[in-house]
C-alpha cells in the first residue's frame, strides 16, 4: 500500500524540491491541490487529514496554522518551517545527533526539520558540547556562507533576474541585528547557555553552504589539538551514512581552499577539522536544500517509514 504525502505548501523552494524527489518513488502517492484552493484553510483540512504524512512547507504563522487543523491522530506532521522547532512534542528532525533524536523521529507525530544554518551549526557543536569538549558557556561565533537559493523565492528571482543590479554580484551579509530566526534551536539543541554571534552571508551561486565554528584551545573544557577533535566526530558519527568526517589535512589536500558550493546537489554532510594547536576551525559543508532542507524532510519521512534512510536520496 502506498503513502499517502500531501505537501502543504508545494509551490515554495523546498516543496518543489520534496515534490521532485518523489517522482521516481513507486511508495508515495502525493495528494495534490487545486491551485485556486492553495490558501483555502477546509480543503487543505481536508487533504492533511486524508494523508500519512503531510509536509508543511509554509511559513512560520501558517505552518502553526496548517498543524492545528489535524484531527486525524495517525497523521505525521513534518514541518520545515522555524514555527516549531523548538516547541514541546515535537521531534528534532536530526537524527545523527543521537539514538533518541533517531527514536523521537521514528515513533513520533510531529516533526520539525532543522534550519539549513543551524543544521551546519549543530552537526558540529552538538557532539562538542555533550563530550564535555566546548563548555556550554564558550562565548561561541558563526561565520557561514550560503547560495542565494536558501533565501527562498524572492531572493532566488532578485539575483536571476535579467539585467540584475550589480549588488547582486557580491556578497550579501545579513543578520547583523543578531536576530536571525535559527539562533534559537542553535542555542537550544546544543545546549548552550547563549545565542551564537551569527552573521551568514549569501553569494552568487545557487546552492551549497559552509557552516565554520572557530575554537580558541585554551577555552576548551577539555584541551584537545585539531586531530583529536577530528578524530572525537569520526568516532561520534561513526557508521553515519550521512555525515562524512574528512580526513585531517583534507583542506590542505584540496589546495587550502573550501569551495562552498561543493556539495550541491549531495544530500550528506562533510565536516572538516583545520587550524592548528591554539586556533582551531571545525566546519560543515553541504547542500542548503539538501541536509539542510528537503533532503533532510524526505530522511525524516524514510525513517518514519522504516525504509532505507537514503531511499531517494542521493549520496
Amino acid at each position: 500500500m502506498k503513502t499517502k504525502v500531501f505537501i502543504d505548501g508545494s509551490e515554495g523552494t523546498t516543496g518543489l524540491r520534496i515534490h521532485e524527489r518523489f517522482s521516481e518513488r513507486d511508495d508515495v502517492e502525493l495528494l495534490t491541490i487545486s491551485p485556486e484552493l492553495r490558501k483555502d484553510p477546509e480543503e487543505r483540512k481536508r487533504l492533511i487529514n486524508a494523508s500519512d504524512i503531510t509536509f508543511l512547507c509554509l511559513p512560520d504563522a501558517v505552518a502553526i496554522e496548517s498543524a492545528s487543523l489535524v484531527e486525524n491522530e495517525n497523521v505525521v506532521v513534518i514541518d520545515t518551517s522555524t514555527a516549531h522547532r523548538t516547541e514541546p512534542g515535537w521531534a528534532y528532525g536530526f537524527p545523527e545527533l543521537s539514538d533518541e533524536h533517531r527514536q523521537n523521529i521514528k515513533t513520533g507525530k510531529r516533526i520539525a526539520v532543522p534550519g539549513c544554518y543551524a543544521s551546519g551549526f549543530i552537526g558540529l557543536a552538538y557532539p562538542l558540547v555533550k563530550g564535555g569538549i566546548m563548555p556550554a558557556d564558550y562565548p561561541v561565533s558563526v561565520f557561514a556562507v550560503s547560495g542565494y537559493s536558501g533565501g527562498g523565492k524572492k531572493l532566488i528571482a532578485n539575483y536571476e533576474e535579467e539585467g540584475r543590479e550589480a549588488k547582486y554580484d557580491s556578497a550579501r551579509m545579513y543578520g547583523w541585528g543578531q536576530t536571525h530566526k535559527h539562533l534559537k534551536e542553535m542555542k537550544k539543541i546544543t545546549g548552550l547557555d547563549r545565542e551564537p554571534i551569527f552573521c551568514p552571508m549569501t553569494t552568487n551561486y545557487y546552492s551549497g553552504m559552509i557552516v565554520q565554528l572557530p575554537l580558541y584551545s585554551e577555552l576548551l573544557a577539555e584541551k584537545k589539538t585539531p586531530e583529536e577533535i577530528r578524530d572525537y566526530l569520526a568516532d561520534y558519527y561513526k557508521g553515519e551514512r550521512f555525515i562524512k568526517v574528512m580526513p585531517f589535512g583534507a583542506d590542505v589536500e584540496a589546495g587550502g581552499v573550501l569551495y562552498s558550493d561543493a556539495s550541491s546537489g549531495w544530500d550528506g554532510m562533510e565536516i572538516f577539522v583545520t587550524g592548528n594547536e591554539e586556533r582551531i576551525v571545525v566546519a560543515s559543508r553541504f547542500d542548503n536544500l539538501g541536509k539542510g532542507a528537503s533532503g533532510a524532510a524526505i530522511q525524516c519521512m524514510n525513517i518514519v517509514l522504516g525504509c532505507d534512510e537514503a531511499k531517494g536520496l542521493n549520496l
